[in-house]
Formats: structure tokens, C-alpha cells, sequence
């Protein structure tokens, strides 16, 4: 019997020896913390297992015996980059239409596991995805548990919208596969209609609550812009996503239905395309923010002059909004609106999310800002700036490395050559 207990300690201790944290000191050419408005040189990060438990300036030899080097002494380090808007699910094609009616939700998912590893590689670590067919929150497990290559997905689920507006489900379907879906598929029409689409999304594994404030680009609708919800649907809506812990996010194009959500305490405004000087005074009042996703506005303009590529109905919305996105931008960002992040990826291709740098210097935002915007700001729009967005002690390594100082090349971000997310190394 004593045989067999000591056995079994000498297992227990054997397993756990084993299963020690992984030390990693990694050296740092150029350092961007995340917080600090300048590049630091020749730094040092130490991290072990999933977390960093120490920042230094210099490049500090290691001393115990187990420390694995990573040498990035001709890079520029970085956190993990955050994409505050994007659907994981799908992607853009002149076949995106109808492969509805084509696919299954095993292939859905194992294309979107595509999508998923080209995210990460560009050096996109976490990600909120903005609405799907709830394959997404299948996803994010996937991510989780460690089976897919994938950044770290926070999912609305379903978005909510109203009967025919933007992502209702059935718009554009023949009338005898209408139906008429309600809360359960995300589809409302008055306060309690929106209180329980919301429960419903917590109980299907959202973590957090989109709604379709106004008309948009891609539905098979004719509205683009016009509101879509009255003042007592937007606030059941945010009222009962703060009572389960979920922040919320408004697509919004239109004035009016932007105002509105603005008003209802809204957590992020979407696109943003036809702000006016009153919402971004409103929008600074409340702590609103503003993910402006520039991808996309480029995206569907582009795309909308090939023949065939969207349905009739899409281009002229497309045409309207998308050229309009980067100007409501930078004057947003002038008059001093919180800006967080967003590509809309899954519009625009996935993998392409860092062209958004490009778009958002152009217009008038500092290279820091921006990176700032996909690091720290967006770990603060998700809640989460306790773990993530900044490389300092006790927050978890995700972690990235560009060639050069993206302050004086912001196209360097185009092509991110290391990709360490939660401690573990996917690209090197």
C-alpha cells in the first residue's frame, strides 16, 4: 500500500514538474507598451506561462536554467492587436447570397476556421465579432479551448433588429420562407420583444448585445439610413444588457437612429457614416464610442462598380455610404470622440484588418493613436484592460512584432512577423 501512494506522489510531482510554466525573456529593438506615447529601445519582457510578469529596460540575461531567449532586437514590440468589428463567419463574394441557402453550419464553421487563422497571423489577437448566424459562439469556444488557430473572440451572437430592417433574416427571401421570425431569432418589435431577444442572446453564449439602429449597405433592403427602433425598444435593450453584464454596439448610419442609440446609452456607434457635429458633442457627453470600420466604406464602394458583384438593391447604398465613411472620421476624431478600432472584416477580406491603419492616419489620426485605438481604447470599450491591451506586469501575453517603427511607417503594420497570443507562439 505504501508502494502504491508513493508511486502515485512520485507521478503527481513528475506531472507537475512538467507542466511548469513556460519562461520566455524576450528582447525588445523597439517597445510600444500600449500606454507610453513614445517607442521605447532595447527592452526586455518577461513573461511565464500566459502572463507577463515583468517589463525591464535593457536586454537582461536570463538566469534560470529553463528560460527560453526570443531574440527581437531588429523589431518593434507591440500588444496584441484588437479588432472591435468584424464577422468571423463569413466573407464578402458575388456568391455570399446565396451560399445561405447552400451551406450547412459544419461548413460555415470550417471555412470561418480560415478566417479565423488569417486574423491572428496579421496580428489581430482578440476580436468582437458583431453578429452571425451563432456559429460564432461555436467559435469562440473553438478559440478558447484551443482548437483552431484563432484570436480570442468576444461574439454578439445574433444581431437584433426589427421586422425588415437591417439583419432581419428573411429580407429579400420569397414570401413562403419569410415567415416571421421574433426575439428568438433576434427579430423585434417593441420593449418586451427586445428585452427578451436580449436574455435570449445571453442564454445562446453572447457576451455582448449589437442592434441594427438604422438601415444598411448589405441587407437585401432598400433602406440604407433611416431609423429603426423608437426610443423605448434602444433603451429595454441597453437597460437589460447592463443588467447581464454586457456592453452593447449600435450599427449605425443614419442621424436620427444614431442619435437615438446615443441617447439610450449605447456603448459603441458602428460606421458612424452621417454623424452630424450634435451626436459627436452627444457621443463625447456620454463616453461614447466610435468604430468607424474605413475597410468596409472602401470595400463596398469598390465592389459595387462591378456588375453582378452585390445584388440591384445594395449598390446605390453602397455607393452613398461607403466613399463618406473616412471623412465622418476624421472629423469625428477632430471634435474628440473616443475612437476604438474596427474593420468590419468579413465585409472587407479577413487578414487585410491592418489596411485600417493606413485609412485612419489618412485621415489626420496620429500612427500612436491609431495603435492605441486597437490596443488599449479597445481593451477599454471590451472592459477587459485588466488582461489585455497594454504590455505591462499581470496582464496576459498577447504580444506582436513589426520590422519597423510603425510611427514612421505605418505600413510596416501590413506585415506583422511574430504573433505570440495568451503565451503561446503561433508566428515567428
Amino acid at each position: 500500500m505504501k508502494t502504491q501512494i508513493i508511486s502515485s506522489l512520485i507521478f503527481i510531482l513528475g506531472f507537475c514538474l512538467s507542466a511548469q510554466a513556460q519562461l520566455y525573456y524576450m528582447y525588445c529593438g523597439g517597445l510600444i507598451d500600449g500606454k507610453n506615447n513614445k517607442v521605447q529601445t532595447e527592452m526586455t519582457i518577461i513573461i511565464e506561462g500566459n502572463k507577463i510578469v515583468d517589463v525591464r529596460k535593457g536586454y537582461v540575461t536570463a538566469i534560470e536554467s529553463a528560460a527560453q531567449e526570443i531574440d527581437l532586437k531588429d523589431k518593434v514590440v507591440m500588444p496584441g492587436l484588437m479588432d472591435m468589428h468584424v464577422h468571423i463567419e463569413h466573407q464578402s463574394s458575388k456568391k455570399r447570397y446565396e451560399e445561405g441557402f447552400r451551406l450547412n453550419e459544419a461548413d460555415v464553421a470550417l471555412k470561418a476556421t480560415t478566417y479565423c487563422e488569417k486574423t491572428l497571423m496579421a496580428g489581430f489577437t482578440t476580436v468582437r465579432d458583431l453578429g452571425g448566424s451563432g456559429v460564432n459562439v461555436s467559435l469562440q469556444k473553438a478559440s478558447a479551448a484551443g482548437y483552431i488557430k484563432s484570436p480570442r473572440i468576444y461574439t454578439t451572437e445574433k444581431s437584433i433588429a426589427t421586422t425588415g430592417g437591417h439583419a432581419d433574416p428573411s429580407n429579400g427571401l420569397r414570401k413562403d420562407l419569410m415567415g416571421d421570425p421574433g426575439p428568438k431569432e433576434g427579430v423585434i418589435n417593441s420593449p418586451e420583444d427586445a428585452k427578451k431577444a436580449v436574455r435570449q442572446r445571453y442564454k445562446n453564449g453572447a457576451d455582448c448585445i449589437k442592434i441594427t439602429a438604422t438601415g444598411g449597405v448589405l441587407s437585401v433592403a432598400k433602406d440604407g439610413q433611416g431609423p429603426q427602433f423608437t426610443m423605448e425598444e434602444l433603451e429595454a435593450i441597453v437597460e437589460t444588457a447592463k443588467d447581464y453584464g454586457m456592453h452593447t454596439a449600435a450599427h449605425a448610419h443614419g442621424a436620427e437612429g444614431m442619435k437615438r442609440a446615443v441617447l439610450a446609452g449605447i456603448n459603441s456607434i458602428e460606421h458612424g457614416t452621417f454623424m452630424t457635429e450634435e451626436i459627436m458633442q452627444l457621443m463625447k457627453q456620454k463616453g461614447t464610442y466610435l468604430v468607424a470600420t474605413i475597410s468596409a466604406g472602401k470595400y463596398v464602394e469598390e465592389k459595387a462598380k462591378i456588375p453582378g458583384f452585390f445584388p440591384d438593391v445594395i449598390v446605390p447604398k453602397a455607393l452613398t455610404v461607403g466613399p463618406q465613411i473616412q471623412d465622418t472620421f476624421a472629423k469625428a476624431y477632430k471634435a474628440g470622440v473616443k475612437i476604438a478600432f474596427g474593420t468590419d472584416s468579413g465585409v472587407s477580406p479577413h487578414g487585410d484588418n491592418a489596411k485600417e491603419f493606413l485609412y485612419m492616419t489618412e485621415a489626420g489620426m496620429p500612427a500612436m493613436e491609431a495603435i492605441q485605438s486597437a490596443t488599449v481604447t479597445a481593451a477599454e470599450l471590451l472592459g477587459v484592460e485588466d488582461k489585455l491591451g497594454s504590455i505591462e506586469a499581470g496582464k496576459l501575453a498577447d504580444i506582436i512584432a513589426v520590422n519597423e517603427d510603425p510611427t514612421q511607417n505605418i505600413k510596416t503594420m501590413l506585415n506583422v512577423n511574430f504573433v505570440m497570443k495568451d503565451g503561446v507562439i503561433y508566428k515567428q
